[in-house]
C-alpha cells in the first residue's frame, strides 16, 4: 500500500466495511474493489471519504480521491470523478440509473466488471489531466 502523507486520508477499513454489508453483496462489493485495484495499482484504500471506500494517489487535487463504492439498499454504487460517466457510450450503461458521479448497479444483478475498469480509468486520467 502507498503511503500517504495528507491527514484527511487514513488507509485501511475496507475490509471492516464489505463485513458489514450484508452477506448477499459481499462478494459483489470484492468484485467491485478488485476490479479498481487491478486498474489503479498502488493506490490507497480509505474509508476516511464519505464513509466509504475510496482510492486516491497522493499529490493531486480533491487529495487525489478518484473512485468511490458502496452498498445502498438495494444497490451497489461506484462514485467516479464527473466527467467520467459523461463521456462513456450510452450503450455501456443502457439499463443503468446514473448520475453526474455515480452508477447504479442492483445488488440482485452480475456487477459489469469491465465497465467498472472502464469508469476507473476515465476517474484516474481525468484526475492527471485536471491536475499537478
Amino acid at each position: 500500500m502507498a503511503r500517504i502523507r495528507s491527514r484527511s486520508i487514513r488507509p485501511g477499513g475496507v475490509d471492516e466495511y464489505i463485513a458489514a454489508c450484508p452477506k448477499a453483496v459481499q462478494a459483489k462489493l470484492k468484485r467491485v474493489r478488485a476490479a479498481i485495484r487491478l486498474v489503479a495499482p498502488g493506490a490507497v484504500e480509505t474509508v476516511s471519504y464519505f464513509q466509504m471506500p475510496g482510492y486516491c494517489y497522493e499529490g493531486y487535487d480533491y487529495n487525489g480521491m478518484f473512485a468511490w463504492f458502496s452498498f445502498k439498499e438495494p444497490n451497489v454504487r461506484l462514485h467516479v470523478r464527473p466527467p467520467a460517466i459523461q463521456q462513456q457510450p450510452e450503450k455501456d450503461l443502457a439499463g443503468y440509473a446514473t448520475t453526474k458521479a455515480l452508477v447504479i448497479f442492483p445488488a440482485d444483478q452480475e456487477i459489469p466488471v469491465a465497465l467498472v475498469k472502464k469508469l476507473v480509468r476515465a476517474s484516474v486520467k481525468l484526475m492527471k489531466s485536471q491536475s499537478r
